[in-house]
């Protein structure tokens, strides 16, 4: 078996499962070649990506989740002073998350859901009546945008362009032009700053105003820790909830019997479990990468301090030895511990609104469209680190 994980082309339509197979069979711990590097460890069982999560004093956030070490020229490594919060490890790490933590709980996101699904209602009113939508721009999405926008308080159709910045950094840079993703990262920076000095003057209840306002020991956050707090609220704002949806449907539309059925009986029960469950196949997120800190060994492989150890969550969401019959798409499954959402002191800290878009998108989805068709072949998000379609073009009938 050729394993590659590195290639944009290895994840063009979706994730290689048989390449995760193998790997979990043959080599848990698995020493991936890296061509402008020193090379990586390959994790895809799930207890182990699991584990390693949670055990920060082992492995390390820093100096990045991403699998190619810092760039110095890449703006997101502007100061040697400011880390993004993804590559923090604790006592910081929680400092920084503590920032905005109580407004992604469980409670306060519940407390969206009225206003989330009056912005899906609104979503799918626009395109209804034509019988046919690009669903990843026109559906998918619009939410995430909106509801991040909403959340730091900036208007609606800036949040709808920001995500399309966001789709140019998670892309491959071998299918961009030159310097394409650094000029939407500055983009992006440019933008915040503009926030950072309009919350500064005229704070209100927004994410945004708090995060200007806020103290860490003793220190306010200047602008280059706004800078990298709200691209980072941006990026993972929309991610999960733009390439589940897309990917979920897509998923749905392959087996149609679970569509029909989820329509045809939709309750809260199966609604949640249809949505773990589609967590589970689709795993927006690829990998992400963790640092060992000392020597330690691992499945009869000894990794050095200072290797890079790099989880692979889709591959722990089919690992047979977790889930019975794990590619196939079963919506009353149960129990269900897929870890899409990542694990330890860096789970998704949106979890729980994610959550709830996906619940009130789908009930607009499943109760005012039917007999979806594809128009085209989805097109896939080229990169190796978020797993979304980018472009899927479909026809439906209006119920």
């Amino acid at each position: 078996m050729q394993i590659d994980l590195l290639s944009a082309e290895t994840f063009a339509h979706g994730h290689p499962l048989d390449q995760y197979q193998w790997l979990q069979d043959n080599a848990p711990v698995y020493r991936h070649a890296e061509p402008d590097g020193p090379g990586f460890w390959v994790l895809t069982r799930y207890d182990d990506v699991a584990a390693v999560g949670r055990q920060p004093d082992l492995f390390s956030s820093q100096p990045t989740v991403m699998i190619a070490d810092p760039d110095s020229a890449n703006p997101v490594s502007m100061s040697e002073d400011h880390q993004m919060m993804l590559m923090m490890d604790p006592p910081q790490h929680t400092q920084f998350r503590r920032i905005i933590s109580r407004e992604f709980t469980r409670g306060p996101a519940a407390e969206l859901r009225p206003r989330i699904g009056e912005l899906s209602a609104r979503i799918i009113d626009a395109v209804i009546s034509r019988g046919e939508c690009e669903f990843v721009s026109e559906v998918a999405g619009e939410l995430p945008s909106y509801v991040i926008a909403e959340l730091t308080g900036i208007p609606l159709q800036d949040g709808r362009e920001l995500y399309k910045l966001t789709e140019i950094i998670h892309t491959a840079p071998e299918a961009l032009e030159a310097d394409a993703q650094t000029n939407a990262i500055m983009q992006m920076f440019a933008y915040a700053l503009e926030v950072y000095k309009q919350k500064l003057e005229h704070p209100t209840d927004d994410l945004a105003s708090q995060i200007v306002h806020a103290e860490v020991d003793g220190r306010k956050l200047d602008e280059i820790d706004f800078q990298l707090f709200f691209m980072l609220l941006i990026d993972a704002g929309g991610d999960t909830t733009r390439n589940l949806v897309a990917g979920g449907l897509h998923e749905l539309i392959r087996q149609p019997d679970s569509l029909r059925e989820w329509q045809a009986h939709p309750s809260a029960e199966l609604n949640a479990s249809a949505r773990e469950e589609l967590l589970r196949v689709v795993s927006p997120v690829i990998y992400f990468r963790r640092t060992a800190r000392r020597d330690l060994e691992l499945h009869g492989q000894t990794i050095r301090a200072g290797d890079k150890v790099v989880r692979y969550f889709a591959a722990a969401n089919v690992d047979p030895r977790k889930f019975d019959k794990p590619r196939r798409l079963d919506l009353h499954r149960f129990p269900n511990e897929q870890i899409a959402f990542g694990t330890g002191t860096h789970v998704c800290l949106g979890q729980h609104i994610a959550r709830v878009e996906i619940d009130c998108i789908f009930h607009e989805i499943l109760t005012r469209m039917g007999d979806f068709e594809l128009l085209e072949p989805p097109q896939w998000l080229a990169s190796n680190f978020i797993s979304g379609i980018r472009h899927m073009p479909l026809a439906f009938r209006q119920i």
